[in-house]
């Protein structure tokens, strides 16, 4: 029997530390968080400091059982969970409830799964941090509260089955108020005024050269001006300047630096991100990815300089320490780096291969020189204007860092390409130009935000941690207060003006704008909720308060304030807000929008929240007839929508005719419009429209409807009609009492007999009986994912 037992959270983990050790180490993993809050109850005793309630999930019990008899017969047991707070928490969970002796139990970090980082670690055991562990559990006790007290209110005020979080809620509030930023946005138009010079060539071959206009030009007149003088301007070179620049690489990585550069760079979302980076970090390629910290270990510095000086030579190497800005952030802790620097590329999936080469790239550059580049820019006089012509080129003297990496920017604008060189030019020189164009262009409304974007501005309000990046904005979507989605944009005109050959001509065209792809947008509910907890929860809206709270958790972490203490101050002001809300009665429902009345009925038309989404009402609860309700329609808004809009919905349903002797209608539910005939109802195809639609297109959706529906159900028995042999989406099997069982592969579905798929059921029932139970994925997967 090992004498001892190291206890990690994820198998993965275990897996590559066994390989490290022994033959007198066994290492298990505890999948994560073996015990919690329970589930559905508040699970906190706010009369006794705020004692947690723990339990263990049904799912653990055995797991638990397990690591209890392993523990027991070890000497000693390693805990050696992550090195963050949840880590540590892990850690003090497991040292809990397997009742571990404080003499014969190690607590052990590292910051990346190699043999020198785990034999080190071993050689340097410490105890448990309580520190950290409080904070993890000030964090935890914290947005409990605020979810299990919140979410009540709203579904009495708002909407059944809602919920709300404390970094969850601040994060679609920043998405909300960016929304409106672009309802409210008003364009501006100016001119750009671009040039082509003709200027000779080294060889004399004439070559084209670009310029730009030094200013805008705000009104067309004034557009139309300047092409005027330059119809009989001279055009001289009245200036040339050349500089150096240096450019300097970006720091290594942070978690929240990767989540960007991986959805700028290959497109990942951020859990994604997170989910891949694991499986680095498990694999042992990756030091650890939940880290705040662009510091780099002395190790890593030195391999850098190695990797760089026998790839591309010493002159490329120059050894950097970068600092970190961010309040909290641990030194100690390192940024996210490869293990082995003169590893440039590995083995593993093509995700794994993209996110390591993402890695490796910004950590070499990161200890490379700077780029040397030379910026030329050639000022060009209008002999009767006292405006002026810039072109400017840019040549790279030595490449440095840019050899192997270039970052990225969140939504960049389309950038002058400055990476060519301007012909041979001199002071005084004359030059013949061959177009000039003064284009409209129109100011920008502020970008909505990506995952990436979103991710930054958090970071940068101080909102949130490393490990809550990834799992709030997955949240936020799951809960369908925010959804990604595209913008397709719309078609606008602007007007150029061109002088070509001493003739102006002035040409109106268009454009598509506002086209937006993957950005994130508020839905009806996430923007009605945000309204509601802005007017009754300021203080948990208010972004100074959400991230002060997080430096209230990095004292805890240091030792220098109690967690309960903090835990009293806030509940103390907090609860008394929540009885006050639900005790209050309000005149309009929330978020209840009134349009006007319907020009028929007279009756009012409102726009509201309602059980299953947003809908347009038509009359009150008050009225003896019962109020009419239309969903929205995909696109539409409840802060937006017209009246002439909410009562086009009211169109349907639409009778389209009849078909042996039964009505064929079209109408609008939950899940989108569909068509209702004899009892049926068939779904339209995406994109059609119910005002649009006939009744023989129609017929032919119900038609291919049954058809398809037919081909499913293969075979029935009279004698057991609770069994019958269906063909679904992988391939046919056997449905009986509830439950699918598949059919072999060498068997004909048709042929077989009543018996024969009998026998195929019970021999699938005793093979998962007996197969051993998985253990459930929990906090390590999801959380951390």
């Amino acid at each position: 029997m090992p004498k001892n037992l190291v206890i990690v959270e994820s198998p993965a983990k275990a897996k590559t530390i066994e390989k490290f050790l022994g033959k007198d180490y066994k290492v298990l993993s505890s999948y994560g968080h073996i015990r919690d809050l329970k589930k559905k109850e508040f699970s906190i005793d706010v009369e006794k400091n705020f004692e947690p309630d723990y339990e263990i999930p049904e799912d653990k019990k055995t797991l638990v059982k397990t690591l209890k008899s392993e523990a027991k017969e070890a000497d000693t047991v390693w805990l050696a969970s992550d090195e963050d707070r949840e880590g540590e928490a892990i850690a003090w969970h497991l040292y809990e409830v397997l009742k571990l002796n404080p003499e014969h139990t190690k607590r052990i970090v590292f910051h990346e799964i190699t043999k020198t980082a785990i034999l080190k670690a071993i050689e340097q055991p410490r105890n448990i941090d309580i520190n950290l562990v409080n904070a993890q559990q000030a964090r935890r006790i914290l947005d409990r509260i605020v979810g299990f007290e919140l979410s009540p209110v709203l579904w009495k005020k708002v909407k059944p089955a809602l919920s709300a979080g404390r970094v969850q809620s601040v994060a679609v509030r920043l998405i909300v108020e960016r929304e409106r930023e672009i309802h409210a946005f008003q364009s501006e138009a100016s001119y750009k005024v671009t040039a082509i010079f003709l200027v000779p060539d080294t060889d004399g071959k004439l070559v084209e050269m670009k310029a730009e206009l030094a200013r805008r030009l705000k009104t067309k007149a004034e557009a139309q001006k300047l092409l005027e003088h330059c119809q009989a301007a001279m055009f001289t070179i009245e200036d040339i300047t050349t500089r150096p620049v240096k450019k300097s690489p970006a720091a290594p990585f942070t978690t929240s630096t990767l989540q960007q550069e991986a959805a700028r760079k290959l497109g990942f979302t951020v859990a994604q991100t997170m989910m891949v980076a694991q499986r680095l970090y498990e694999s042992g390629r990756i030091t650890y990815m939940r880290t705040d910290s662009v510091n780099l270990s002395e190790y890593a510095i030195n391999g850098s300089k190695e990797a760089i000086a026998n790839m591309m030579g010493d002159k490329y190497v120059h050894p950097r320490h970068f600092s970190t800005k961010t309040k909290g952030a641990q030194e100690a802790h390192e940024a996210i780096r490869p293990t082995y620097m003169e590893q440039a590329q590995i083995e593993g999936s093509a995700q794994e291969k993209k996110l390591y080469d993402l890695i490796w790239k910004r950590t070499i550059a990161s200890q490379m020189a700077d780029a040397e580049l030379e910026k030329t820019t050639a000022t060009i006089s209008i002999s009767n204007a006292s405006d002026t012509f810039n072109a400017t080129g840019e040549v790279v003297k030595f490449d440095g860092f840019l050899r192997v990496y270039r970052e990225s920017y969140d939504d960049d604008v389309e950038q002058e390409d400055e990476s060519r060189l301007l012909p041979p030019l001199k002071k005084g020189q004359k030059l013949q130009y061959q177009n000039i164009t003064a284009t409209e262009r129109f100011t920008q409304h502020p970008p909505r935000y990506t995952e990436a974007s979103l991710v930054r501005k958090l970071e940068e309000l101080g909102i949130g941690r490393p490990s809550t990046y990834a799992p709030t904005i997955s949240t936020v979507q799951q809960r369908e207060y925010v959804e990604k989605g595209d913008k397709t944009g719309e078609e606008r005109l602007y007007n150029v003006i061109t002088l070509k050959e001493d003739k102006i001509a002035d040409d109106t065209r268009t454009e598509i704008t506002g086209a937006e792809k993957a950005k994130l947008l508020p839905t009806d509910t996430g923007t009605v909720v945000t309204d509601f907890l802005m007017q009754y929860f300021p203080s948990i809206m208010d972004y100074n308060f959400t991230a002060s709270v997080e430096k209230q958790f990095d004292e805890i972490a240091e030792g220098d304030t109690k967690w309960t203490t903090i835990m009293k101050t806030f509940y103390k002001t907090f609860h008394p807000s929540v009885e006050s809300t639900l005790a209050a009665k309000n005149a309009h429902k929330t978020g209840e929008r009134l349009l006007g009345d319907d020009p028929v009925s007279g009756k009012p038309v409102s726009v509201k929240i309602g059980r299953f989404g947003p809908v347009v009402q038509i009359g009150t609860a008050e009225d003896e007839e019962k109020p009419r309700f239309s969903p929205l329609k995909k696109g539409m808004s409840i802060e937006t929508i017209t009246l002439e809009e909410a009562m086009e919905l009211f169109k349907l349903p639409r009778t389209l005719g009849e078909h042996e002797g039964k009505t064929v209608s079209v109408n609008a539910g939950r899940f989108g419009p569909y068509i209702y005939y004899n009892g049926t109802y068939t779904s339209l195809p995406k994109g059609a429209d119910p005002m649009e639609i006939e009744l023989e297109e129609a017929l032919e959706l119900i038609k291919e409807k049954a058809e398809a529906e037919a081909k499913k159900h293969l075979k029935k028995f009279e004698e057991e009609p609770e069994l019958e042999i269906m063909n679904g989406r992988y391939g046919p099997y056997i449905a009986y009492k509830g439950n699918n069982y598949k059919i072999p592969k060498d068997i004909v579905p048709e042929d077989l007999s009543l018996d024969a798929s009998l026998e195929i059921v019970k021999l699938q029932s005793e093979k998962a009986a007996s197969a051993p139970a998985k253990p459930k994925r929990g906090r390590y997967a999801k959380k951390k994912a």
